[in-house]
């Protein structure tokens, strides 16, 4: 069984920067499309980035130009660069797959970002 394992949320000023990671308990990353989501209170689920196995990456709008999605197969982690953050980025942040079933989700990982 795969395990997913988020880190690096927090809180930060609106302009801030922070840098997602996501590690899994076994070697997955070379095989799937990996993606990251987002929840925001009272709102659905959403992917805000996806990086495919050959790392071709592809963004939400509104995270585009400001998020950027990399991969490290051997360490079996995923990265979310996250800069000018805003205020309506505030969600908790889980990665999974992209195409096909889901993982397991992990806990995810918390970002605020205040005005």
């Amino acid at each position: 069984q795969v395990q997913l394992v988020e880190s690096g949320g927090g809180l930060v000023q609106a302009g801030g920067s922070l840098r997602l990671s996501c590690a899994a308990s076994r070697s997955i990353f070379s095989i799937k499309t990996m993606g990251w989501y987002r929840q925001a209170p009272g709102k659905q689920r959403e992917v805000v980035a996806h990086i495919t196995t050959r790392g071709i990456t592809n963004y939400a709008e509104s995270v585009k130009g400001r998020f950027t999605i990399s991969r490290e197969n051997a360490k079996s982690t995923v990265y979310l660069q996250m800069n000018s953050l805003k205020p309506e980025d505030t969600a908790v942040y889980h990665c999974n797959t992209v195409f096909g079933a889901y993982y397991p989700w992990g806990q995810g990982t918390q970002v605020t970002v205040s005005s």
